[in-house]
């Protein structure tokens, strides 16, 4: 009976490792993409968003000009990196114990096939966001509100981003969705599928939840730059702390007032 008690926790062990492990792979392999890709934008290289080489004045022009159909595609390719990057170390934690419960439960077989389909639906709802947003940041270059950087060049639309998201801080919704972002144990336990079909239902709806959590969040990236690297790693980091901070409710109220407050003093300037 130790045996078998001794055999399944070197497997959990193992499992956590090689699940732990791929997480801190991919994220560091989205962070390094990030970096590229801003050292080329600073250098004048918009050829991995489809612009070839050009000053930042020819890259302005371009803002007026159609996307081609190479640059949509590649601006939502840099989203959704951008979106693995930042979120995948906030949703570690539910894909380690959903491992862990996985195992537990077919001790027998190999569940990495679960895991990586849980992990796939998670990704995929931030795929379904990061089209929005590229629609978005698409619209917002059309009327000249952005600059090549992707920083807001208007203080009302910086101030309309950060309005919108304190008050998105203060509602039910918001703190519906976190409440299930926060609590793996809670979360597998009432929305537990079984199977394979099952396991990407669960990660789809994870996901529903971490977008429905955070996308108002991912608008303040269109403040501070969306390829301000600093900006997009403090973000993150908000996540990542409403998510594992003690009374994160009061902390994500906080946050919000704090929001509405910078935003009329925008407005004031």
């Amino acid at each position: 009976m130790n045996e078998g008690a001794g055999g399944l926790e070197q497997l959990l062990r193992r499992d956590g490792f090689i699940v732990g492990g791929s997480l801190l792979a991919m994220t560091m392999i989205s962070w390094l993409y990030l970096v590229l890709l801003t050292a080329r934008m600073v250098a004048g290289d918009m050829s991995l968003m489809g612009m070839g080489t050009m000053t930042m004045d020819a890259a302005m022009d371009m803002q007026h000009q159609p996307w081609s159909l190479a640059t949509f595609s590649l601006i939502l390719v840099m989203w959704w990196v951008m979106m693995i990057g930042m979120m995948v170390p906030s949703a570690a934690p539910m894909v380690l114990i959903f491992a862990r419960v996985q195992r537990k439960k077919l001790p027998d077989e190999n569940p990495g096939l679960r895991i990586a389909l849980f992990t796939l639906g998670y990704l995929l709802l931030w795929l379904a966001f990061s089209f929005v947003a590229t629609l978005l940041q698409w619209g917002l270059a059309s009327a000249v509100l952005l600059s090549p950087m992707m920083v807001a060049s208007s203080t009302d639309l910086g101030a309309a981003v950060f309005f919108t998201a304190g008050i998105y801080q203060l509602t039910p919704l918001k703190q519906a969705c976190l409440a299930n972002c926060r609590s793996p144990i809670s979360f597998l336990s009432s929305h537990w599928r079984q199977g394979d079909w099952g396991a990407f239902r669960m990660g789809l709806t994870h996901g529903a939840y971490c977008v429905g959590c955070c996308w108002f969040l991912m608008g303040l990236l269109f403040f501070g730059g969306v390829m301000n690297l600093l900006w997009i790693a403090a973000i993150a980091i908000f996540v990542l702390l409403e998510k594992i901070l003690p009374y994160a409710r009061w902390f994500s109220r906080a946050t919000g007032f704090g929001m509405l407050c910078f935003s009329v003093f925008l407005i004031a300037q």
